[in-house]
């Protein structure tokens, strides 16, 4: 278990109060304008040095992501925070907004003077209504004490920050998806390159980043990058916010060590399977767009990016769902693909086309009408379909279908041979 004295997050759970008050009592906006003065260059660094990788899904090594916007100012630059949390199991970003906010306005001034940025955006989803009024309050608390605006933290730099709600289409969590809703238009990827980097939004330089990966930069900085490089693993370092949810005793979202086990992340902070540890089905490590793991392999994975991988999937936003043996797996599975097949934005045939096509194959295999040789035709769609979109929505459907496929085979074809008995019965 992760030691007290490491936790960024202190009040997570919202006991303590989101006001800018009580958010300079826990250590936000500590003599910020002495991070500031040590310059962009710095600020770049330390974040590099600490090896933090994007907490969104991706996990890109985010001082590298930063390094990229262009040094020269010929062009506005933009700082663009991705706050639309509509992947499934995650809940991790709604809690920071909810509960501390004033870590997430800190870690975009701080990231968007890093960037020569002088505005930043939110761009929030538009079901979390709480959240965003808890946002607007905690950034206007921020204008108030001069921490933004003109003269930001009396640092001589200028920082202004825009919230705006989205309308609830999970495609804009898609990072160019959500710059063209930002710019009014219909929420659709873009073709790349260009990147945001070179050309986002209006045109200018722009940096994307998830909630949780700016809102920890504030702590790594005061803290230095030492420290935060020193928890976890290497290439996986830090804390991170995982949320746990489905068959456990004590569904909720915790901050822990990177590497942390799932067993032990799940029987110590999260009371345990239901039933028991011999119980557990399958878990979905890292939202539902990351293929599932049986229980054969959560008895020994640790919780990072390069061990998921390793094993066939990944950690994503660590919104781990936990499945018991009383789950209809494979009615889970289709109800994965019914949200990607009704949350495709169209753009693309193999998503557009491909998305309808598995959900209604899926659909069919609950009941397990079908042949054998379907689910070989399932998994060659579901190649298809991986890759060949101009996002990763296209694999996000995909992913949920093809761990099914590897991991529950033979449960697939005893419910289509037993569909067969039935039918000859009858």
């Amino acid at each position: 278990m992760i030691s007290m004295n490491n936790i960024i997050f202190n009040d997570i759970y919202g006991f303590k109060g989101n006001s800018i008050h009580k958010s300079i009592e826990r250590g936000d906006w500590d003599n910020t304008k002495a991070l500031l003065d040590k310059g962009p260059e710095w600020i770049i660094e330390e974040v590099k040095s600490s090896e933090l990788r994007g907490r969104g899904g991706a996990g890109f090594p985010t001082g590298l992501k930063w390094s990229f916007m262009p040094k020269e100012k010929n062009k506005p630059h933009y700082i663009v925070i991705n706050a639309d949390e509509s992947e499934p199991g995650t809940c991790k970003d709604r809690e920071i907004m909810r509960n501390e906010p004033h870590k997430l306005i800190e870690g975009i001034l701080l990231a968007g003077y890093a960037m020569q940025a002088n505005q930043g955006f939110i761009y929030i989803r538009g079901e979390f209504v709480q959240e965003a009024i808890a946002l607007d309050k905690a950034i206007k608390e921020a204008y108030s004490k001069g921490y933004l605006g003109k003269n930001a933290c009396k640092s001589g730099y200028s920082f202004d920050i825009t919230l705006h709600r989205g309308a609830g289409a999970y495609i804009c969590g898609e990072e160019t998806a959500l710059l063209e809703s930002l710019e009014g238009k219909k929420g659709q990827p873009r073709l790349k390159p260009p990147f945001p980097a070179n050309a986002g939004l209006y045109g200018c330089p722009t940096t994307v980043s998830n909630v949780e990966t700016v809102a920890v930069v504030p702590t790594i900085l005061r803290r230095e990058a030492s420290w935060f490089a020193s928890l976890g693993n290497k290439n996986n370092t830090g804390t991170k916010l995982f949320c746990i949810s489905g068959h456990v005793n004590s569904p909720c979202v915790v901050e822990e060590e990177m590497g942390i086990s799932l067993k032990e992340l799940l029987e110590v902070h999260a009371g345990g399977v239901t039933g028991g540890w011999d119980n557990l089905l399958a878990v979905i490590p890292g939202g539902s767009s990351t293929p599932l793991i049986p229980s054969s392999i959560c008895e020994d994975i640790i919780m990072d990016f390069d061990a998921l991988k390793n094993v066939g999937t990944g950690l994503g936003t660590a919104g781990v769902i936990v499945m018991d043996k009383s789950t209809d797996i494979i009615k889970a599975i289709w109800r994965l693909s019914k949200f990607y097949k009704h949350e495709s934005c169209g753009q693309c045939t193999p998503c557009r086309e491909g998305t309808g096509w598995v959900m209604r194959s899926m659909e069919k295999l609950i009941h397990g009408n079908a042949n054998i040789k379907d689910i070989d035709i399932l998994k060659n769609v579901c190649d298809q379909i991986e890759g060949h979109t101009i996002c990763a929505l296209g694999d996000a459907a995909a992913w949920p279908v093809q761990g099914l496929i590897k991991h529950f085979r033979p449960e697939i074809e005893r419910r289509i041979n037993n569909y067969k008995l039935l039918k000859v019965a009858e």
